[in-house]
């Protein structure tokens, strides 16, 4: 009996390591669940109506239990070499000083310009190294990344679907070797056109589809119905 129950202690774990990251339970938080939103225009609002950006709406979803902060600026690329690099901006220092608890993380969408994707193969390299500065804070965040939104060809100020999906596939690749969470926006809006009217960015019903994608991979249940309108 001793070598079956071996193979199914060893089964056990291996199903384990398959399982789906259990999900936050604001309950384990003496203090609501801090979550730092980063990103371009797309995470700031740009779109949207006032007060209706996806990280607006998913506080909206989680209620008083959680504390989402956005701090999304537009035109920001993830590549230092990108002609405006999110890592030069206040708000990233103001997002690693906020403490989070939960990071997400969304940017790349910018750097499918053409005068960024010459700096395409430091993509993954800065990736990496954004990653590392949250994971090396004091609070431990549990930090997802997400899969860009689309962009509806032929695409809009030289932002592209073709760079953006090279993009997600180098995003998943690093997900699974830092073993991070991920969030589909991609997904969520793919078969959803109408709501990026300029292509690009998402209106107030796009970011609710955000909202909701984040909302159920932060919490494991289906996200309440939007309160976009």
């Amino acid at each position: 009996m001793k070598p079956l129950r071996f193979f199914v202690v060893s089964l056990l774990a291996t199903t384990a390591a398959f399982a789906a990251p259990k999900p936050i339970n604001p309950a384990d938080y003496k203090e609501p669940v801090k979550v730092s939103c980063i990103g371009d225009s797309i995470t700031q609002g740009s779109g949207a109506a006032s007060g209706k950006s996806y990280p607006s709406q998913l506080q909206e979803m989680l209620g008083d239990k959680w504390k989402v902060g956005n701090f999304g600026v537009s035109g920001r690329t993830l590549l230092k070499k990108g002609d405006y690099p999110y890592w030069n901006e206040k708000a990233y220092q103001n997002a690693l000083g906020s403490s989070p608890d939960v990071v997400i993380i969304m940017l790349g969408t910018n750097d499918t310009k053409p005068q960024n994707w010459k700096h395409e193969a430091e993509f993954s390299a800065d990736y990496t190294e954004l990653v590392k500065s949250f994971q090396a804070l004091a609070s431990k965040p549990r930090i997802y990344v997400c899969r860009p939104c689309p962009v509806s060809e032929p695409g809009n100020f030289g932002i592209n679907e073709k760079n953006n999906k090279e993009w997600i596939k180098r995003i998943d690749k690093l997900a699974k070797e830092m073993k991070l969470e991920v969030i589909d926006m991609h997904k969520a809006l793919e078969d959803k056109p109408q709501l990026l009217p300029d292509r690009v960015h998402p209106n107030t019903e796009g970011a609710a589809e955000m909202a909701k994608a984040a909302y159920k991979e932060l919490t494991g249940k289906k996200a309440p119905e939007a309160v976009a309108k």
